[in-house]
C-alpha cells in the first residue's frame, strides 16, 4: 500500500510538472497571456518581437502597433521566421489564437527563447477596448441591429462565424451544407465571415473560430466553440 501510494504521489506530482512546463517559458514567463498583460509586455519589453501570422489581407484592416506581418500560411513565412532573433522575446497574435497557436509551438520547438501568445487574438484585443493601427476604410458588414432582425422570422437559425482561413470552419462547412438541404423550410443557415464583420462578431462574443449559434424567435438557445459532430447541431435544432 506505502508502495502504491508513493508511486501514485510522484506520478501527481509528475503531472502537474508537466502542466506547468506547458504553461510557462524557460524563464518563468506564462507562455499564453490576456490582452491587457500582452499590452503591458509590449511596453516593458521594448525589444521584443510582434509577430501577426495573419493573412495580408487581415493585417490591413488593422494591426498591433509594431508588429511584423508573417502569414503563417503564407509561402514565404519559413523563411521569415528563419530571420527572427531566437535569443529576443516574441510577442505572437492571429485573429482568435489558432494559428499563433501553433505557430509559437513550433518556434519553441526550434529553439526561440521566449514565446508569449495573445489569448483570443485581435478579437479578444478589441474586446478589451484595445485600439488596432493602421486599419484601412472598409465596409463595416453587418450590423447588431441587421442581424437580429435577420433572425426574428419563425424558422430556426443556424448561425456559423467562421474565416476563409479557418482549417475547422472548412472541415464544418459540407455538414452545415447537409444540414441546410434536409432542414430545408425549418432552418436557416446564415455563414458570417468574421473578417469582413468583426463588429458583429465582437457584440455576439464570438472569440474562438468556427463558433455555432442556434436562434429561435429572435433568442439564442445553444451555442457551440469549435468542432462539433452534426448529431449534436441536430440535438440543438430540435
Amino acid at each position: 500500500m506505502k508502495i502504491y501510494l508513493s508511486s501514485l504521489l510522484i506520478a501527481t506530482m509528475l503531472f502537474f510538472s508537466c502542466q506547468s512546463s506547458n504553461s510557462q517559458t524557460e524563464n518563468g514567463s506564462p507562455t499564453i497571456v490576456d490582452a491587457k498583460t500582452f499590452a503591458d509586455l509590449l511596453k516593458t519589453k521594448s525589444d521584443a518581437q510582434i509577430v501577426d501570422v495573419r493573412t495580408p489581407g487581415e493585417f490591413s484592416g488593422g494591426y498591433i502597433a509594431g508588429a511584423m506581418n508573417l502569414d503563417y500560411n503564407g509561402d514565404d513565412y519559413a523563411r521569415q521566421v528563419a530571420s527572427l532573433d531566437k535569443s529576443k522575446t516574441v510577442l505572437i497574435y492571429c485573429l482568435s489564437g489558432g494559428r499563433s497557436g501553433s505557430a509559437a509551438k513550433e518556434m519553441r520547438k526550434n529553439g526561440f527563447k521566449e514565446v508569449i501568445e495573445l489569448q483570443g487574438g485581435t478579437l479578444a484585443w478589441s474586446k478589451a477596448g484595445m485600439a488596432l493601427e493602421g486599419g484601412k476604410a472598409k465596409q463595416p458588414g453587418i450590423d447588431l441591429k441587421t442581424f437580429q432582425q435577420s433572425i426574428q422570422t419563425n424558422e430556426t437559425h443556424l448561425v456559423d462565424f467562421y474565416a476563409p482561413w479557418c482549417a475547422p470552419c472548412k472541415k464544418m462547412k459540407p455538414m452545415l451544407d447537409e444540414i441546410e438541404k434536409e432542414y430545408a423550410g425549418k432552418v436557416i443557415v446564415h455563414r458570417i465571415n468574421v473578417d469582413e464583420n468583426q463588429e458583429l462578431a465582437k457584440a455576439m462574443n464570438v472569440e474562438i473560430l468556427p463558433t455555432l449559434k442556434i436562434f429561435k424567435g429572435g433568442s439564442e438557445i445553444w451555442t457551440q466553440k469549435g468542432v462539433v459532430e452534426k448529431s449534436e447541431i441536430i440535438k440543438g435544432l430540435q
